[in-house]
């Protein structure tokens, strides 16, 4: 622990970092960290600069998984109190979100206060950091639509904002290359709350109607989509749809969800994932890019 000395109340050594993700999957991380502050995250990226160890930043755990051997790395994230703060300007059309506040209470408060921009990520099991990050979003929208600009924070501990239009966003990407998302400033529109609060529904009740129960063990979609076609319709064409290996097994209502089932393993989740690759690979000509990260 002299690695992190002084910083000990923030810092788990040989923490199974897979409990910590929706899979539940795989093996340690070296160290575990939960900065309480932006300062105390400089410190903490220092320490690992001057001692040459990787690190890995974790939102809500839900777009990845872990190798069963784990991670020679630190995992550090972002929920201590000054990461998880909320603030409405006094018009309501502003609003800075830090970045380890769940997405799913936010857009709750939203419709309460009667503010539209983020009814199109209902449901969506992240933080507001790794949100921005991947421009988490789906067939009504994504996030950055109502994001103007974000605070960051690099490899050396240096902190600025980068905004529109030097901030791009695109399919599940964005032009963000610092390893911190800080907060982001979001742009929202005063509506009636029971129109928002329709739209919500909406949403939850198509997701309810074309993705896997929430009571299942899987990380959303494994796939981006290929540009113009669904990556879950490749892969039903492909005839994968209940394909099994081990205890991972191609979600029947939706093909581009991958389920743990009793038993499974992070490698039988790979092996699939590989299968599912080359199969759409041979039979449409197409090359599937993976949406979830895998920490190996």
């Amino acid at each position: 622990m002299s690695t992190f000395s002084g910083l000990e109340e923030i810092v788990e050594t040989d923490y199974e970092i897979g409990r910590r993700t929706w899979y539940g999957l795989g093996g340690p991380a070296d160290y575990f960290i939960c900065p309480q502050t932006v300062e105390q995250l400089r410190e903490v990226v220092e320490r690992c600069n001057e001692n040459d160890i990787r690190y890995y930043v974790m939102g809500f755990g839900s777009n990845i998984l872990v190798g069963d051997n784990g991670v020679r790395a630190a995992v550090i994230k972002l929920n201590g109190p000054q990461f998880l703060q909320t603030e409405f300007s006094s018009e309501g059309r502003q609003l800075v979100a830090w970045a380890g506040v769940d997405l799913r209470k936010l857009v709750r408060t939203c419709v309460e206060k009667g503010l539209s921009g983020l009814e199109a990520l209902t449901g969506i099991p992240s933080s507001v950091g790794g949100a921005v990050k991947m421009n988490a979003g789906g067939r009504f929208g994504d996030i950055g639509a109502v994001v103007e600009s974000v605070t960051l924070m690099d490899g050396q501990g240096r902190v600025f904002e980068k905004s529109k239009p030097e901030l791009v966003f695109d399919y599940r990407q964005t032009n963000i290359g610092a390893r911190f998302i800080l907060n982001a400033h979001l742009k929202l529109c005063p509506g009636d709350p029971e129109q928002i609060l329709r739209t919500v529904k909406e949403v939850w009740v198509y997701k309810e109607n074309n993705q896997p129960a929430l009571n299942t063990k899987n990380s959303g979609c494994i796939f981006k989509n290929p540009r113009g076609v669904s990556a879950g319709v490749l892969i039903d064409r492909a005839g994968l749809k209940g394909l099994r290996i081990g205890g991972a097994v191609v979600s029947e209502k939706h093909a581009n969800f991958i389920l743990a089932e009793k038993g499974c393993t992070s490698h039988d989740i790979l092996r699939l994932i590989n299968v599912i690759k080359d199969k759409v690979r041979e039979q449409l000509e197409t090359e599937l890019e993976l949406e979830i990260e895998v920490w190996e």
